[in-house]
């Protein structure tokens, strides 16, 4: 530690308190303004991961906060650095994932005179993040890292944004030893009345649903979720994507949820995703129960429909509900339940038929191959990402941790994912796939997974376009005009193995299992570039009947 008469830098304190509150691991891009951290981590137990572009680190960042529960931490020079990792906020924040961007800044005393990447930093990052703001005293950095952790964590999970002038960095603490730092996360249990109330309110309904946000949809919230289904009879589903009640994981849900003669939301905004509420999405006579740790959002159901609201927040309320249900019989719904699981888990049977045209894939054949990987080495993780590529994998492949690009519907961050996943992991298969145009946004992270030794597999579905836009070109305007979306379908193999890791090109539905099994047994990090036919993302509605 560089210290000056026993009195620390700033940046030995922002180290130093990370470390005291369990940071066990910073994702980062070097720059000018955020050296003095690179030298005070020397020495630490911290591990760096160096990476390619700022919004890399942020969405490694994401995807360990989302793994772990932990606080994922970025850290990125000012200016520029700070707007790319920046960019990727957005994601973390629809996605509920407690993160912390650190960014250096220009020195306090510069402000207003033209300083080196000057920029309102923090206001850049405020409409992203649960809260942003600018370091003003070295004697107060351990509080304001401490208070960054704490917000990131609390109530619903999402993103934090701090710069750290540089100045403040290099300067000497007043006193030795910094103020102390902790982190008490207040949790929002919900009361014994609201949870009388919500169960009442259930009691009365013939069609209920229970459907949750975000945050439970990792490990722990999806266990949570099973709990209290088991316990209540009442089917409790996750809803985590931008296709909302169209989410090809959720099958035919849709369906259900016009049936619902009550929706208890935990944790789980009204929005876009739930059509808002409106018929002919849910039923008009529908009441809503809205628990959730922000109780503003109980505003947005229409007069009349609320039945019941409060502040508390999901994990504990999954719980307490669970532990309710547990000490009293429920009543049979007929076959309300089971009707409700039906309809989730239904596939049109005519997807076993799918074939792609001589030399390309179907959607289905690459999933149906990956699915079958992912059986034969279990414990894997699949991340999803890309337009309609990235939502075949999520109605067909099943495995016990998955990530996806989550309800803002940013498309980009399947690499960073994916290193941050075998990090977290080092063991089970790690799988991602992700079409073409996702894939150009962190090609270059797979240098540094080949640096860190890194291994997992990118199965590339390439189709030369963005699909997703091409999609809507042809829905809304016609063949005739759906252009300027086309890409070059490119060796995206060769280019991964010229950064060092493996490569392979696949046109058969019968090559792929092969091909999956040399990119695992390679140990390297892998690519797999699947030729695949240009179709739209599922869209999954039963036949009617009669």
């Amino acid at each position: 530690m560089d210290q000056s008469r026993g009195r620390p830098r700033g940046a030995d304190i922002v180290v130093e308190t990370l470390e005291r509150l369990g940071v066990r691991r910073i994702f980062t891009l070097s720059g000018n303004h955020i050296m003095p951290i690179f030298d005070a981590l020397l020495g630490t137990d911290i591990a760096v991961v160096h990476v390619r572009q700022e919004a890399a680190c942020v969405h490694m960042a994401d995807a360990w906060g989302r793994l772990t529960g932990e606080v994922g931490v970025a850290l990125v020079t000012g200016g520029q650095g700070q707007t790319n990792g920046a960019a990727a906020l957005f994601t973390a924040l629809a996605a509920e994932s407690p993160v912390l961007l650190l960014s250096g800044h220009a020195g306090l005393l510069e402000i207003g005179r033209g300083a080196f990447q000057e920029l309102a930093q923090a206001d850049i990052a405020r409409p992203m993040t649960k809260a942003s703001w600018t370091a003003a005293s070295v004697d107060t950095l351990a509080d304001d890292i401490a208070r960054a952790l704490r917000i990131a964590r609390e109530g619903r999970p999402g993103p934090v944004h701090l710069s750290l002038p540089v100045d403040l960095l290099e300067a000497h603490a007043e006193t030795a030893s910094p103020a102390p730092a902790e982190v008490a996360i207040r949790v929002g249990e919900p009361s014994t009345d609201l949870i009388a109330d919500v169960a009442a309110e259930l009691g009365r309904a013939q069609r209920p649903l229970i459907l949750c946000g975000p945050v439970a949809c990792g490990a722990e919230g999806r266990a949570r979720m099973a709990a209290l289904e088991a316990a209540s009879g009442v089917p409790v589903l996750g809803m985590e994507s931008p296709r909302g009640l169209n989410d090809p994981s959720l099958g035919a849900f849709a369906e259900v949820l016009a049936q619902a003669d009550c929706l208890v939301l935990v944790g789980k905004p009204l929005d876009f995703t739930l059509k808002f509420g409106e018929a002919p999405a849910v039923a008009p006579v529908c009441r809503f129960v809205v628990i959730d740790p922000d109780p503003a959002l109980a505003a947005r159901v229409a007069a009349g429909r609320l039945a019941v609201s409060g502040a508390a927040d999901a994990l504990p309320t999954l719980a307490a509900l669970a532990r309710y249900f547990d000490t009293r019989r429920h009543d049979d719904r007929t076959d309300w339940p089971a009707a409700v699981r039906a309809a989730v888990a239904y596939r049109p049977p005519d997807w076993n038929d799918r074939r792609g045209a001589e030399g390309r894939l179907h959607p289905v054949e690459l999933c149906r191959g990956v699915a079958a990987f992912l059986d034969r080495h279990p414990g894997g993780t699949l991340i999803c990402d890309g337009g309609e590529i990235g939502q075949w994998p999520q109605a067909l492949v099943e495995a016990p941790r998955r990530l996806i690009n989550g309800v803002s519907g940013t498309i980009g961050a399947s690499l960073p994912f994916a290193l941050a996943a075998r990090l977290h992991d080092p063991a089970g298969p790690i799988v991602a796939v992700l079409g073409d145009g996702t894939f150009g946004f962190h090609m270059a992270e797979f240098d540094t997974a080949v640096r860190y030794g890194l291994p997992f597999i990118a199965v590339v579905g390439n189709d030369a376009r963005w699909n997703a836009e091409y999609q809507i070109q042809l829905r809304n305007y016609g063949p005739e005009r759906a252009r300027h979306c086309e890409l070059l379908s490119s060796r995206y193999d060769r280019v991964v193995t010229a950064l060092g890791g493996h490569g392979a090109l696949v046109t058969r539905a019968e090559d792929l299992p092969q091909a999956l099994e040399e990119a695992h047994a390679s140990g390297l990090p892998a690519c797999l570039n699947v030729l695949i036919e240009s179709v739209p993302a599922p869209v999954i509605r039963r036949p009617k009947v009669g």
